[in-house]
């Protein structure tokens, strides 16, 4: 997820959770392609020993450009390359990426190989949605399928959905059935509406899925893949001493390449539960730095 997933998140999810596999920010390969904007980008694929297995998520819609920043990832020792195929992003769908591939399979089948030709060894998987307008999943996923990369995450949603109404998991389902019968060896991942680690568990079980992949659910909240510790069971104090590490690490890892507003999105989610949580965040919003919130922190109380 762009602007939430960095370097400084997934640190903090490495420490506090046990995810299987994590994946980056994704990363136009359009921007990687140039010089200058390349000295910018290349931060947001920027990653520590502890985030392992990591994924780099690429998008755009040169397949040439796939090819050669798919050399570069792999020289870079990712674990592995997942090509977005579902942001709804309007800007993102004008450069005919994201999303929008879902109206040209040739070119999304294209750069699929490309990617691959570039990657060596290292794993090609796709992320996309169930069709761009309507849900056109088993036709739009058998092309994908036919390329045969080694994962493709399916969100329950159309683009024309966003998040406006439930993922569909009977559809995703459906998608794990369509590989099978394509005899295809791409395992097929989940998406869309999970809450919890115990509720990806029983998705997973539910709908014959190979795997989960977490979104939204963890806004605010690195505790979500343990087994042991839920974030409603962690003392507020503590929560915000996790919060203020997170913010932390933002300034060392992120900081200048980023603006601190970033950071200010997880805010919510951290202090979700707090009785005084609406004055709190009024004047975490305003923060400009590390330094602003542990002072905004001690005024409450949660910091000497």
């Amino acid at each position: 997820m762009a602007d939430v997933t960095d370097a400084a998140f997934r640190r903090i999810l490495a420490k506090y959770g046990d995810a299987h596999v994590t994946w980056t920010e994704f990363v136009s390969v359009e921007g990687l392609s140039h010089k200058v904007a390349r000295e910018k980008l290349i931060k947001d694929l920027e990653y520590d020993e502890a985030e392992r297995p990591i994924v780099a998520q690429i998008f755009g819609a040169d397949p040439k450009k796939f090819t050669d920043i798919a050399k570069l990832i792999a020289s870079l020792g990712f674990d592995g390359i997942d090509i977005n195929m579902g942001c709804p992003d309007r800007s993102i769908n004008k450069q005919h990426a994201g999303a929008d591939l879902m109206k040209n399979t040739k070119l999304a089948r294209e750069i699929i190989r490309a990617t691959k030709d570039g990657a060596g060894t290292v794993p090609v998987s796709v992320k996309t949605r169930l069709g761009y307008s309507k849900d056109e999943l088993e036709t739009w996923l058998q092309e994908i399928l036919a390329e045969e990369p080694v994962a493709v995450t399916v969100h329950g949603r159309t683009m024309k959905e966003l998040s406006l109404v439930p993922a569909r998991w009977e559809r995703i389902a459906r998608a794990k059935e369509i590989a099978t019968e394509m005899e295809s060896k791409a395992l097929i991942i989940g998406n869309g509406d999970v809450v919890s680690l115990e509720d990806a568990k029983t998705k997973a079980e539910t709908y014959k899925v190979d795997g989960v992949m977490i979104g939204r659910g963890v806004f605010g909240n690195p505790w979500f893949f343990s087994s042991t510790t839920k974030r409603e069971e962690i003392p507020f104090v503590d929560r915000m001493k996790v919060m203020l590490e997170h913010v932390r690490l933002f300034d060392e890892l992120i900081r200048p390449h980023k603006s601190f507003a970033v950071m200010r999105k997880h805010f919510k989610s951290y202090t979700l539960g707090y009785k005084n949580g609406k004055a709190l965040r009024e004047v975490l919003m305003r923060a400009e730095s590390a330094k602003d919130v542990e002072e905004t922190l001690k005024d409450f109380g949660f910091c000497k």
